[in-house]
């Protein structure tokens, strides 16, 4: 019998795929600041296996931990979504490509 230890937030369905595939996992409820600190290990974890990878289905793991963040911090993701909206009603998007080398100013 071995051991593998993970320590991690993993999605609500996890264990029992684990238990269906013929093995035991031992969890436990985190407490609400433990599940905002390991949201943002997960967020860093996503955001790394995207950058890795480039694939959709890893941008996508990422989108589910930016809902969850919202949602544990009392938002939504529309909420964010909105935000999202105005910001770029004000600032503009990335659509242009713009890379911003200098800012001189006369001093």
């Amino acid at each position: 019998m071995s051991t593998i230890r993970h320590n991690k937030l993993v999605r609500d369905r996890i264990p029992e795929i684990i238990e269906a595939s013929g093995k035991w996992c031992v969890c436990s409820t985190l407490s609400d600041e433990e599940y905002l600190a390991k949201l943002d290990e997960k967020l860093n974890e996503e955001l790394a296996e995207y950058q890795e990878s480039k694939s959709m289905e890893e941008l996508s793991d990422l989108l589910e931990v930016i809902r969850a963040v919202a949602a544990a911090r009392g938002s939504s993701i529309e909420e964010v979504e909105a935000i999202r909206r105005d910001k770029a009603a004000k600032r503009g998007g990335f659509e242009k490509r713009i890379l911003l080398t200098e800012v001189i100013t006369d001093d």
